[in-house]
């Protein structure tokens, strides 16, 4: 899918969950400032899955980067992303960036973290391959992690990734703010991934801001 399309595709998406954006080059901006949200698609090689990278940009300094992994040929592949992104950080984004909250679609939570409070935005897991319902208090072990972090008071985002394979082998990968995170990493291992005769992998996404007082 060549990149106009895609900023279309994207473009229809926002405006379905009620965000009205503007094309300004590569970028789909707010009222011509920020937040803003760009979209590349990139094809896999020799039957693979294809990347769809997202860049959304909060203020001179902060930049969200997020990834969804797409299967299928060509636009199908592209697609397919595209869904997945719908289903596990679009409405992680809307409410931290754009306010347009779906209690529906994601968790709400306040987590204290040091001397503030912090409104956490949970997305649902995207499982790809066997099903996978990991329990309700999985992110637990990270939550508990975050509490040991020194947190500006700002937007920040993680992002999480684990994989297990059929034989039991497991993989993780926690991010913070775009840069691996060795604490989230360890948080993340220590999560029972659940039994599953064919591999899997879970994505998640949330956010956190720092609240008012």
């Amino acid at each position: 899918m060549d990149n106009d399309t895609l900023q279309r595709h994207l473009l229809r998406l926002f405006e379905r969950h009620e965000v009205e954006l503007e094309p300004d080059e590569d970028w789909l901006v707010t009222d011509g400032d920020f937040p803003a949200i760009r979209a590349a698609w990139h094809e896999g090689a020799a039957g693979g899955p294809g990347r769809l990278d997202l860049d959304v940009v909060l203020g001179e300094d902060q930049q969200v980067e997020e990834s969804y992994a797409g299967f299928g040929d060509g636009e199908a592949g592209c697609r397919d992303a595209l869904r997945r992104f719908e289903q596990g950080g679009l409405p992680v984004l809307l409410a931290a960036c754009w306010y347009v909250t779906d209690e529906r679609r994601l968790r709400l939570e306040s987590w204290d973290i040091g001397v503030r409070g912090w409104d956490v935005f949970i997305g649902p897991a995207v499982v790809q391959g066997a099903p996978a319902a990991l329990a309700d208090d999985a992110l637990a072990p990270l939550a508990a992690a975050l509490r040991n972090e020194a947190l500006e008071p700002r937007l920040h985002w993680v992002r999480l990734f684990l994989r297990r394979d059929a034989d039991g082998r497991a993989a993780v990968e926690a991010l913070l703010d775009n840069e691996p995170w060795a604490a989230g990493d360890r948080a993340l291992a220590s999560v029972a991934l659940p039994e599953a005769a064919e591999p899997y992998s879970v994505h998640r996404f949330l956010m956190l801001d720092v609240r008012d007082y």
